[in-house]
């Protein structure tokens, strides 16, 4: 009979101790989640503001805004297609052998 007892508490302390441990898993869940959508929000701003800087800083746009308010800027190397430095050029005023 104490035998029996004895089992039956540790079961019923073996039962509480998973329900706590499942109860902690679901809030460490919801946490989780919540950070998860806390870092999108954040990623999704920073890319836009990546995306503004882009902009702002386009060839085109800063011609244009060179061309309004008629600055006389000489570039000071060659421009590829693309609108970048041509790393191919051989030109290396800084030193920092391409990279």
């Amino acid at each position: 009979m104490v035998k029996l007892l004895l089992c039956l508490g540790c079961g019923m302390a073996i039962a509480v101790a998973m329900l706590e441990l499942r109860q902690q898993e679901l809030e460490l869940k919801h946490r989780s989640a919540r950070l998860q959508e806390q870092i999108e929000g954040q990623q999704a701003k920073l890319w836009n503001q990546q995306l503004q800087i882009a902009i702002y800083t386009a060839p085109s746009a800063l011609a244009k805004t060179v061309g309004q308010h008629q600055l006389e800027l000489v570039p000071e190397g060659k421009l590829g297609e693309a609108g970048v430095a041509d790393a191919n050029s051989g030109d290396d005023r800084d030193g920092g052998g391409g990279f």
